[in-house]
């Protein structure tokens, strides 16, 4: 096989491969979410569109912007801080 040809096959199995992985990730994610979420509800604040925003991005790992949000949302930051964690 060509050099020139062998990269787009490359780079189409890395693409496929990251495609399948995302898949896999998806319901973790998911459940780290509900674990941010639970963790307001327990504290006594109800959930919204934006706590939930706000949750997904600390379960891809965006810390600063999970607690800044929920901070704009009307959590306090120690509350903010304790359902980031538990999202990641």
């Amino acid at each position: 096989m060509r050099p020139s040809a062998r990269i787009p096959s490359l780079l189409a199995a890395l693409v496929l491969a990251a495609a399948g992985g995302a898949a896999f990730a998806a319901p973790a994610a998911s459940a780290s979410v509900q674990d941010c979420q639970q963790y307001l509800v327990s504290h006594g604040k109800q959930s919204t569109p934006d706590i939930a925003q706000a949750c997904y991005e600390g379960s891809i790992g965006n810390q600063t912007s999970c607690v800044a949000s929920l901070q704009a949302a009307g959590i306090s930051s120690n509350d903010a801080g304790g359902a980031c964690r538990a999202a990641h």
